[in-house]
């Protein structure tokens, strides 16, 4: 008999970045597996959930919660009560933080261990938090699920977690959202951010230093800048993570030389992100650190050739079916101009990652996350 479990999703951001893609995957996918939930959300979101979940119950939160003070209060006392009162026999954490005293078997996800490895991002006024919220999660939950090995050993290694209670369970990638566009496809998006079939390098991430973003602009100078029919490089995103690498990017833009472009989308809706990826020449992530690496899974997912790194997750990602470069901007400019000079690569790179991307599915996570609730039930 598959465990009632209590999922809060009330963490959810408004910028709907990669966790929400994982939220959301997870719960589709549950309930397409016949599990047994109870959904805890902003009351904004409760519609959108019980659509994607329609035999699992629902729970609006109250309207304090968009609050993050608040939410984090009721995190401890509202969502403990309303699992008790739905019958919940799990708790699912689904980002770093937990209920201390629920008095039920509670698992938690861990995303990364970025807070703990790299360098303090200014501005966020979040980094003691998460780090005291991690440590007594990974301490007190009793199952902890992470996206990839490399995030399970750094786990082990940065927090001395217990290898005995931590569940690998890989990110999915929703093949509604990303595919490979079609051609009108490819052109909405482009005429909207204004390129009109310009070629690009494309790049989606915060500007968090661990996404490497100045070294990527400096390494794509390097690249095009003696081209005649140089591309531009798009960097896209919602909200900067980090006030310091919003301004290093600033500083690596400004020492660009004449006539090497780079346009700064903003938030791109997930309606945009297809044809953004599958229209690019290349999609470059050089990151330092990832607990995952949707954005290149998603890229593969679209059929573009993506360029990354081989730290920490990404190898387990990407596989065989992406390019690699070393992080500095010099590595990085080498690897895209050879990219750029060799169409037959890049397609059979974009080949390579659509298939490769198809062995990741959120049905498989969920899988993965049934098994480590009824774990969770058993320790």
């Amino acid at each position: 008999m598959k465990p009632r479990v209590l999922i809060d999703a009330a963490a959810v951001p408004a910028d709907r970045g990669a966790l929400i893609r994982y939220v959301d995957g997870l719960i589709a996918a549950l309930h397409e597996a016949g599990a047994d939930l109870a959904v805890v959300c902003q009351r904004a979101d409760a519609e959108r959930y019980g659509h994607m979940a329609p035999s699992a119950r629902i729970l609006p939160g109250p309207p304090a919660i968009t609050n993050r003070g608040a939410r984090l209060v009721w995190e401890q006392t509202g969502v403990p009560v309303l699992a008790q009162q739905v019958g919940a026999q799990v708790i699912h954490a689904p980002s770093y933080s937990i209920p201390i005293r629920s008095g039920l078997p509670t698992v938690v996800t861990v995303h990364d261990v970025a807070w703990f490895t790299e360098p303090e991002r200014p501005g966020t006024g979040r980094g003691s938090y998460v780090r005291s919220a991690t440590r007594t999660a990974v301490r007190a939950a009793n199952r902890v699920i992470v996206p990839s090995k490399a995030t399970r050993d750094e786990l082990i290694r940065v927090l001395g977690a217990d290898p005995t209670r931590i569940d690998v369970a890989y990110h999915g990638v929703d093949p509604v959202l990303f595919h490979r566009p079609a051609e009108a496809e490819i052109k909405r998006v482009s005429d909207r951010l204004g390129l009109r079939g310009y070629p690009y390098v494309a790049s989606l991430g915060t500007l968090a230093p661990r996404k490497n973003v100045p070294n990527l602009v400096r390494g794509f100078a390097k690249a095009v800048q003696d081209l005649k029919d140089r591309p531009a490089l798009v960097l896209a995103g919602g909200l900067v993570e980090s006030a310091g690498g919003d301004l290093e990017v600033d500083a690596a833009v400004r020492e660009l030389p004449s006539g090497v472009r780079v346009v700064r989308t903003g938030y791109l809706p997930f309606a945009d992100l297809a044809g953004f990826y599958g229209g690019a020449l290349v999609a470059a992530f050089p990151s330092l650190v990832e607990g995952f690496g949707m954005p290149v899974l998603e890229a593969m997912a679209c059929g573009a050739p993506v360029l990354t790194t081989r730290r920490t997750s990404l190898p387990e990602v990407g596989g065989d079916a992406v390019a690699y470069t070393e992080c500095d901007a010099a590595s990085i400019g080498t690897a895209l101009r050879a990219l750029l000079a060799d169409p037959a690569r890049r397609a059979a790179l974009g080949d390579a990652g659509l298939a490769r991307s198809q062995e990741f599915s959120w049905a498989m996570s969920a899988d993965a996350h049934m098994v480590s609730y009824q774990r969770a039930l058993e320790r």
